[in-house]
């Protein structure tokens, strides 16, 4: 039976800084809620925009947060935070361990080992929510890291809200364990496959954190 403790975020839920990625989404926001609040006292149609608007704005700041964490010691580590969606045995000995990152969920993914990115691939699809088994064929990046596994393939899901996946660096980078490599915006699904031999340690239905918790058995 998996056995994984999985730590709350050790870095203040509210530190940390915003996302890179999140600025289309984001400026226009706090930009609304910002003139909307200085005309507010004057006008009584800038009032009632400045609530709501002031109110998205807040949550907006939320969902893009992007808190600094303590990198956990182990083989491989969850590259997001969210809950395990699904294991899955794969026909090549690979496993699939699945992610499901919710819109309240902190949206920036980090590599599971430290190596070398030998390949990141856009591969347009649909915008299925990320929890139906057709979301495998959404829009999705792919990625390969060369470590002392091997080849680890991970791969980011857009969902029906996040219809945007942003990589954080190219081809050919070298990357260490737990350092952040791409946001999806609003969250969505992140699928990570282990090399043959290598032993899960998380159950479908734990709660990740993505850089914290350790997804191999010791």
């Amino acid at each position: 039976m998996p056995h994984s403790q999985t730590s709350a975020p050790r870095d203040g839920a509210l530190r940390g800084r915003l996302a890179r990625g999140a600025s289309p989404w984001l400026l226009p926001t706090v930009a609304t809620a910002a003139i909307s609040l200085a005309r507010s006292r004057r006008s009584g149609a800038a009032k009632a925009v400045a609530v709501p608007a002031t109110a998205l704005a807040a949550g907006m700041l939320w969902f893009f947060r992007d808190p600094e964490r303590e990198i956990t010691q182990g083989r491989v580590i969850s590259p997001a935070d969210g809950v395990v969606q699904s294991i899955m045995p794969w026909k090549d000995g690979r496993t699939r361990v699945a992610i499901f990152m919710s819109p309240l969920n902190v949206h920036v993914n980090r590599a599971p080992l430290a190596g070398s990115v030998t390949s990141v691939e856009h591969v347009p699809g649909g915008f299925v929510p990320a929890f139906n088994k057709e979301s495998e064929n959404n829009e999705r990046v792919v990625w390969h890291f060369d470590t002392e596994l091997g080849d680890i393939e991970m791969v980011q899901i857009a969902g029906a809200v996040a219809r945007r996946i942003v990589p954080y660096i190219p081809q050919g980078t070298k990357v260490e364990q737990g350092e952040r490599i791409g946001l999806i915006r609003f969250g969505s699904r992140v699928d990570l496959y282990l090399p043959e031999g290598v032993e899960v340690d998380v159950e479908v239905g734990q709660k990740t954190v993505a850089g914290v918790t350790r997804i191999d058995r010791a």
